[in-house]
């Protein structure tokens, strides 16, 4: 019955994989709506005995594919009484795909949390521990909390795991049926789990690095707090997927940071100021790294040096004045980095948000924190690390939703083996894009957004500008005090009021500048006289190093089929365009023919395309490489008998 029905789909599809399986779980989210209509006759008492009732069966062994229909029809109604909130058949169509197993493309403002219960409900029957994963902290204490009144109602627990919570209230919340948090908690409790076991599987000399005493230590050493990794559901899975996996999640340990290190990193920064481009040392945008030249190196070596650093030898000193020149050319503050109580925090390149507790390795977060003239803290080096690819490997049951996936489609089936599928929307999309509008000056750039943010505003309409980073948009929001614009800022400075500013963008006349983070996962609500107006305007400052992130900009308008119109505004002094050499850059620039508003020709919107594709490119790459060597440092250590997570040969 199973072939046959694939086979029906099959062919009313027409052949094509995407198109059958929509038609198949069409069919199936028609059924189950049929089934919600049943339900509605038992009361409260009745709904919960049923959702336990069905938890016996899946305990008893029975597939949970056969459950499938019953456990989303629950769901469904329980939703319905708890929330208010009743599934669209494109959401129990995007709930089949995610069991399936696979990537669901849900454009946004489609509703992808309601819809992430679905599948996490069926896939948390069995008991093992399902874990949820969402951005950042708020979203996931926000969506646990929202969404638990529906599992409660059919006889389930949840949990949330943030980054201010102590190791009880951890292994508290993932003994739950189910857990929500982000990859960096989940990730990073992994490691903590394993330093907590130790490495004593191989060694039983080598004490582990928490120690406890008491009967629940077993035997001295602290419980995991995590039970394994059954099943994972990932909301935005294109940014923790791709975006994120090109760094990997590491456990630094803390290492002495004496004067003689502090006085190097002083005199690195003063020294990079008597080395000469293309002589002395050479830039690489691309690679986003320098290296001394054999003239550089004999330079650094005669330079006067303070007595401290006599000692160092001359390899660290070449080192370290290589990575002081990284800081200097590669990292720039208010875009890469934030300065926060004298402190530099990273910022998240794909959402624009502050990454606590991470530094850069090898002596570049201290190189920048020498650059910037603050306290230079200690290095750290690595007690335990994995990749991102390897840890969701680690999982039996893995999917996802992103309303931006289908562009990295063949990377997402390559390395974690998922399908992407596009779920059509509950209401036809009407976004207006206008033309793209490219300018030879930043300047020339910012007057035309300016004079088309009061031509909107006008209109009694709303705008969200996107801008790449802090640096960008506190420059654009300066401006537009000067200009009079009424505007409130979103960036990495003000991410603990994000939800807030976000709820106050669809108000007429209301003026939003945001960086990339651009309220990814809340929902901007329009007000009913700015929706009689045309709806959100976004205006999109310049093109990010990925179209993923373009789309996800453009995507805040016009959701749910509601009206909103975006426009992308672009010069040839934007940041995209600092991956190339100076001279590349320099030689565009006087090509350029610009008019007298400082405006260039249509034909110049491919030029920055090209660009763009070189990064998502260089970027993946990147990712690529880093996965490979995983791989090969994984096997090297199983070979010899060591934990790869835990045995390092740095």
């Amino acid at each position: 019955m199973f072939a046959v029905d694939h086979l029906f789909h099959m062919v009313k599809g027409g052949g094509r994989p995407i198109a059958s399986r929509l038609s198949r779980w069409r069919a199936m989210a028609n059924s189950i709506l049929r089934k919600v209509d049943e339900l509605s006759k038992l009361n409260d008492r009745e709904l919960m005995e049923a959702g336990l009732e069905i938890r016996w069966r899946a305990k008893a062994g029975i597939p949970l594919a056969k459950l499938m229909p019953e456990a989303y029809a629950l769901v469904t109604e329980a939703s319905s009484r708890t929330t208010g909130m009743k599934h669209y058949p494109v959401q129990i169509m995007s709930g089949i795909g995610l069991f399936e197993g696979g990537i669901a493309e849900m454009q946004t403002g489609e509703g992808k949390t309601l819809t992430a219960v679905l599948p996490t409900f069926l896939r948390a029957l069995p008991g093992k521990g399902y874990h949820v994963i969402t951005v950042n902290d708020y979203l996931a204490k926000r969506d646990a909390e929202l969404m638990s009144p529906i599992y409660a109602a059919l006889g389930m627990s949840v949990g949330c795991v943030t980054s201010p919570d102590e190791t009880d209230a951890r292994r508290q919340a993932y003994a739950q049926d189910i857990t929500y948090g982000t990859a960096k908690e989940f990730g990073f409790d992994y490691l903590r789990d394993r330093l907590r076991l130790g490495v004593g599987a191989q060694d039983k000399r080598k004490p582990s690095v928490f120690t406890t005493r008491g009967p629940a230590a077993g035997d001295g050493g602290e419980q995991p707090v995590q039970r394994g990794h059954y099943g994972v559901l990932i909301d935005e899975a294109d940014s923790i997927l791709i975006d994120e996996a090109r760094t990997p999640l590491i456990i630094g340990l803390t290492l002495p940071n004496d004067a003689a290190t502090v006085s190097l990193m002083r005199w690195c920064q003063r020294a990079i100021s008597h080395l000469e481009p293309n002589n002395d040392f050479v830039y690489e945008p691309q690679r986003r790294s320098a290296y001394l030249t054999d003239v550089g190196c004999r330079k650094v070596l005669l330079l006067a040096k303070p007595a401290l650093i006599d000692a160092v030898d001359t390899e660290r000193i070449y080192k370290h004045v290589e990575q002081s020149l990284t800081a200097r050319f590669a990292f720039i503050r208010d875009k890469d980095y934030v300065i926060v109580n004298n402190e530099v925090k990273i910022v998240d390149e794909g959402t624009g948000r502050v990454m606590d507790g991470r530094k850069w390795q090898d002596g570049l977060h201290q190189a920048i924190e020498a650059k910037e003239l603050v306290p230079i803290t200690a290095a750290s080096g690595e007690a335990a690390r994995i990749t991102v690819q390897s840890y969701f490997r680690l999982y039996n049951h893995i999917s996802g939703m992103t309303g931006t996936g289908i562009q990295s489609a063949r990377e997402i089936k390559k390395t974690y083996g998922l399908i992407v599928t596009p779920i059509p929307t509950n209401k036809p999309c009407i976004r207006v894009g206008h033309p793209t509008r490219v300018f030879a000056t930043q300047e020339a750039k910012r007057d035309a957004i300016i004079k088309s943010i009061k031509e909107i505003i006008a209109a009694g309409r709303a705008i969200l500008v996107g801008t790449p980073s802090v640096e960008a948009s506190e420059a654009l929001g300066k401006l537009f005090d000067q200009e009079g614009i009424h505007h409130e800022t979103l960036n990495a400075h003000f991410h603990e009021q994000e939800a807030d500013i976000i709820s106050r963008a669809g108000v007429p006349g209301k003026v939003t500048v945001a960086t990339n983070m651009a309220g990814r996962g809340t929902d901007i609500k329009l007000e009913e006289k700015l929706i009689e107006n045309g709806g959100l305007h976004v205006i999109a400052t310049e093109m990010h190093s990925s179209a993923r992130i373009d789309r996800q900009l453009i995507g805040r308008a016009a959701r749910q089929g509601d009206p909103g119109s975006y426009q992308f505004f672009l010069s040839l002094e934007d940041e995209l365009l600092r991956c190339l050499e100076p001279e590349e850059q320099d030689a565009y620039r006087r090509q350029a023919r610009p008019d007298a508003n400082g405006e260039l020709g249509s034909t110049w919107i491919s030029f920055f395309k090209k660009t763009q594709k070189f990064l998502e490119k260089t970027h993946y790459r990147q990712r690529k490489d880093l996965l490979k060597g995983e791989r090969q440092r994984m096997d090297q250590y199983k070979h010899m008998g060591l934990d790869p997570c835990l045995e390092l040969t740095e």
